[in-house]
C-alpha cells in the first residue's frame, strides 16, 4: 500500500474524520500531508525555478502569459492553475474542485516537471491552499501578487484574515532555502505595503503597475491595430485589468532576461484565456463571456464593454450559493449602472434556494431597473439573444470556462458556457432565416 492509498483509507475512518474537524488537528493533518508529499517525491522544487502567483484576480491570466512568453523564448515550463495543468507540451483541464489540489498532487506535479526537463514551474497560489499548507515544503524562487479585493470573506471570517493568508505566503517565500528570491508587487494596489513589509529585503522587490505599463509599453511596443513594427494585440488587451496582468507578466519575464521582441511576439499571438473576456462573436452584435465573480471584476468588465451608442445586455447570477452573500446586492447595483437590460439567472446555487440568491441581487437595484429573472441559464442566454439588436453587446458573467454547475446535495451538472452560447446563436440564426 502506498502513502496516498493509506491516507485515503484513513479519511474513511469515522473517528479520524471527527478528529479532523478539530481546528488544531486539521492544521496538523494538512501540514503533515504537505511534508509527506515532499518526502515521497524527494523535494523536487529544489531542482527547478518555482514561481508562485497569488492575489484575488488575474492569477490564471498572468500565469498563462508568462508560460506563453517563456515558450516563445524556447524555455520549457510547467503550469498549475485553476484552468489547467501543463507539463511541457502535455496539457489537461484542471478538473479538480480546487486550484491547489491536495494529496501530494503538487509535489507529484513538480517531480514530473523536473523529470521532463522543465526549467520553470508556475503555480497559482490560493488563500485556501495557503490555509491548508499546500505551499509548504516547496522551495519558491519568486512570489507575485496581482491585486487584493474582498473575496472568500465568509470562509476566512474577515477580509483581514483573507489578506493575512496572502501575506503569509510572501513571508514563507522570504524564508526560502533558495539563495536569491524575488517579490513582484502591484504598486497600484492599496495593500502593497503589507507585502513589501515581509519581503526578504528591498532589493528583492520588483514593482509593476498598469499605468507604468501603459506609459512605457503600450504605444511604444504594442498596439491594438496594425502599425509599423509594433506588435499587434487583440481583444484580450482591451480590458484595463488585462493591462495590469500584462504588466505583471512582463515584469517577471524581464527579470529572467527575456527580450522585448519575444514578449511582443507573444502578445501578438496570445488569445487570452477561455472564459476570460472571451469574444464569441463580434458582428452584427457582440457576445462575450467572462468569469467575473467579484464586484470589482464585474465593474471592470462592464467598463471595458460599455458603449454609449449601443445597449449592454447583461446576464448574471452573482457568485453562487452559500458564500460571500454580502456582494450580491453590490453586484446588482453595479449591473444597474452599466446595463441597459439585466437578466438574472441561476449560477452554482449549491444548497441555497436559487430564487433567494436572485432576490439578494435585486436588493442592490436602486429604484426602477429594466430586468427580469429567468432561472434556467440556457433560457436566460436565449432570451438575451432575442433582445439584442445590431451593434449591441451581450455579456454573460459568472461561469467563464468552468465545467460544472454545482447544485444541491453536492451534485455537479456538466456545463460549458461557450458551447451553450454557440448553440443558442446557431438556433437564433435558424429562426431568423425562417
Amino acid at each position: 500500500m502506498n502513502a496516498e492509498n493509506f491516507l485515503e483509507r484513513l479519511k474513511k475512518n469515522e473517528l479520524i474524520v471527527a478528529l479532523y474537524r478539530m481546528s488544531f488537528l486539521r492544521r496538523a493533518y494538512h501540514f503533515t500531508l504537505a511534508f509527506l508529499g515532499a518526502l515521497v517525491y524527494r523535494f523536487p522544487s529544489r531542482k527547478i525555478f518555482v514561481l508562485g502567483v497569488t492575489g484575488t484576480k488575474g492569477k490564471s491570466t498572468v500565469l498563462e502569459l508568462i508560460s506563453a512568453i517563456f515558450e516563445e523564448a524556447g524555455k520549457k515550463t510547467a503550469l498549475l492553475s485553476s484552468v489547467r495543468v501543463k507539463i511541457g507540451k502535455d496539457s489537461a483541464k484542471n478538473k479538480s474542485s480546487t486550484t491547489m489540489p491536495g494529496r501530494f498532487f503538487i509535489q507529484k506535479f513538480l517531480r514530473r516537471a523536473v523529470g521532463t526537463g522543465c526549467e520553470y514551474a508556475l503555480i497559482e497560489v490560493t488563500s485556501e491552499g495557503i490555509e491548508q499548507f499546500r505551499h509548504r515544503f516547496i522551495s519558491f524562487d519568486a512570489a507575485l501578487v496581482t491585486n487584493l479585493h474582498p473575496e472568500h470573506v465568509e470562509a476566512h471570517g474577515s477580509f483581514e484574515n483573507y489578506r493575512n493568508a496572502k501575506v503569509s505566503f510572501f513571508e514563507y517565500v522570504s524564508r526560502s532555502r533558495k539563495k536569491k528570491v524575488r517579490f513582484f508587487i502591484n504598486e497600484e494596489d492599496a495593500h502593497r505595503d503589507y507585502f513589501m513589509a515581509v519581503a526578504r529585503d528591498i532589493e528583492s522587490v520588483v514593482l509593476f503597475g498598469r499605468e507604468q505599463f501603459i506609459e512605457n509599453e503600450v504605444g511604444a511596443r504594442y498596439t491594438l491595430k496594425a502599425m509599423g513594427d509594433h506588435g499587434v494585440v487583440g481583444d484580450w488587451l482591451r480590458a484595463n485589468f488585462n493591462l495590469e496582468n500584462a504588466a505583471a507578466a512582463v515584469a517577471f519575464a524581464r527579470s529572467q532576461g527575456i527580450d522585448w521582441s519575444v514578449i511582443a511576439a507573444t502578445f501578438k499571438k496570445f488569445k487570452g484565456l477561455p472564459g476570460r473576456l472571451e469574444f464569441i462573436q463580434h458582428k452584427p452584435f457582440t457576445v462575450v463571456i467572462d468569469y467575473a465573480h467579484t464586484p470589482d471584476s464585474l465593474r471592470k468588465v462592464y467598463e471595458t464593454l460599455s458603449n454609449e451608442n449601443s445597449k449592454l445586455i447583461c446576464v448574471l447570477g452573482a457568485a453562487g450559493g452559500g458564500r460571500d452573500k454580502w456582494k450580491r446586492p453590490e453586484m446588482g447595483k453595479i449591473a444597474s449602472q452599466y446595463c441597459s437590460e439585466i437578466i438574472l439567472t441561476n449560477e452554482d446555487p449549491y444548497d441555497e434556494v436559487p430564487e433567494k440568491v436572485l432576490e439578494d441581487i435585486e436588493g442592490g437595484f436602486p429604484g426602477a431597473v429594466n430586468y427580469r429573472k429567468i432561472m434556467d441559464r440556457k433560457e436566460a442566454i436565449r432570451a438575451a439573444l432575442k433582445s439584442v439588436k445590431k451593434g449591441d453587446t451581450i455579456i454573460i458573467t459568472g461561469k467563464g470556462s468552468e465545467i460544472w454547475m454545482r447544485v444541491a446535495g453536492g451534485k455537479k451538472i456538466p456545463w460549458n458556457e461557450k458551447k451553450v452560447v454557440l448553440a443558442a446563436l446557431k438556433a437564433s440564426k435558424k429562426r431568423s432565416r425562417v
